[in-house]
């Protein structure tokens, strides 16, 4: 029998956002996968990766045997101190995500162009294997 759960749908993340100063939503930034629309554009793909909270510096892509890795991971401490000083809350925070895509082996670093800006990381790199130009041929004249 299938019953739904409240923490899945952020059912109680109001509450506990109120009560506890917001551990609950960055709990769940992290545990989204990396939401991204690809699209055919002029023989280029591009895609288009949400990733609020990060920032460039938390961002790595890496492309091995024709895979794409995409991964950020940050460490997020909060504290807080009453007039005297003493800790009257602390909070720590550590996570990282990853997801792959096969982007095909044809491909180099050196094909895509990437840029982060507002939470979005952005990849733009060619739809079609480069082929190779096909020599012309070059008659000798005879005499």
């Amino acid at each position: 029998m299938y019953a739904p759960s409240i923490f899945e749908d952020r059912f109680m993340d109001g509450f506990l956002d109120d009560f506890f100063g917001k551990p609950v939503s960055a709990i769940n930034r992290m545990a989204q996968p990396m939401r991204t629309d690809i699209i055919e554009k002029d023989g280029n793909y591009e895609m288009s990766i949400d990733m609020p909270g990060f920032k460039k510096e938390d961002i790595r892509a890496e492309l091995k045997d024709g895979y794409l890795t995409i991964s950020a991971g940050n460490n997020e401490t909060k504290e807080e101190k009453d007039e005297k000083g003493n800790v009257v809350y602390c909070e720590r925070h550590s996570g990282e995500c990853r997801r792959s895509y096969f982007i095909g082996t044809h491909l180099t670093e050196d094909d895509i162009k990437a840029n982060f800006e507002n939470g979005v990381l952005k990849l733009e790199f060619p739809s079609e294997e480069k082929k190779p130009a096909v020599e012309e041929k070059k008659l000798i004249a005879i005499s």
